[in-house]
């Protein structure tokens, strides 16, 4: 993977890797989860790239990966920043770098949400969001809400008035994250109309015509935070693209358990065929 650097629109330099290759057919771009480091997608990326011939993008958030707490603390980045500006500089970045190559994007969570955002999202070829959908906190089974009454309206903003961060990694996420980040999540979440409740606030409204390519939107059966059905309702923020919905059974791909961060783990490889077929 080489080692690469490109700034957004308002100035902030971002770190990623690209698996290059001498001829390639196509560009990848993968938008990472919440609080999922670049490195986790890495095996995926590498595979992605011998499987399709492609040049691939992994990359980091803006303050993401940030290990002193003081640092988290002090950062005024939230989450429409990862996924507006963040994820639409390296859609800018690819299509600079590899003028002429068709741009393809697959986005995890909330890396499939925002490409409507995105300024050059007319020129995407296709989009795949996988375990990606608008996640208001009552339609989640309802074997999985007391995690969910505890993390949004319990121990999720009382730990991060307390530390001043979302202190993540001690609930059990992948990552800390920066309190507007949580705070924007919350928002969202609870609210019926997911991201809308900001539309002309923090973030503007979406320009839905710019994406009229083919958008596959997959979900994994057991994933508890964005079952299928919520992955589905993603299409309403994809009113003019060429849709197509799938759901990937563990059983069908011989896994016990994929989940909601597990399909891009490398011990669940026999299931990335089918998030790109």
């Amino acid at each position: 993977m080489k080692p690469v650097q490109f700034k957004t629109d308002d100035n902030v330099m971002l770190e990623g890797e690209v698996a290059e290759k001498v001829h390639p057919a196509g560009v990848t771009i993968i938008h990472g989860a919440t609080g999922v480091p670049k490195r986790f997608y890495r095996p995926f990326a590498e595979w992605l790239s011998q499987k399709r011939n492609h040049h691939v993008l992994i990359y980091s958030y803006r303050d993401s990966e940030l290990e002193k707490k003081e640092d988290l603390k002090k950062t005024i980045t939230n989450m429409s920043d990862w996924g507006i500006r963040d994820q639409s500089a390296a859609l800018d970045y690819m299509l600079e770098t590899y003028h002429g190559v068709p741009v393809h994007t697959i986005g995890h969570s909330l890396g499939g949400m925002c490409l409507p955002y995105h300024r050059n999202a007319d020129k995407v070829e296709s989009h795949i969001a996988v375990n990606a959908g608008p996640a208001y906190w009552k339609n989640h089974p309802w074997f999985y809400m007391p995690q969910v009454i505890l993390f949004w309206f319990i121990i999720g903003p009382l730990a991060t008035r307390i530390f001043g961060y979302m202190p993540g990694k001690m609930i059990g996420l992948n990552a800390d994250l920066p309190p507007q980040v949580y705070w924007q999540w919350r928002r969202w979440c609870t609210n019926p109309d997911f991201y809308e409740v900001d539309w002309n606030r923090v973030i503007k409204q979406p320009e839905f015509s710019k994406v009229q390519c083919p958008v596959q939107l997959v979900g994994t059966e057991d994933d508890v935070m964005i079952p299928p059905y919520q992955v589905k309702k993603l299409a309403k923020y994809f009113p003019q693209a060429s849709l197509n919905f799938k759901t990937i059974k563990p059983t069908a791909v011989g896994l016990k358990t994929i989940g909601h961060i597990g399909i891009f783990a490398k011990r669940n490889e026999p299931a990335w065929p089918l998030i790109i077929s």
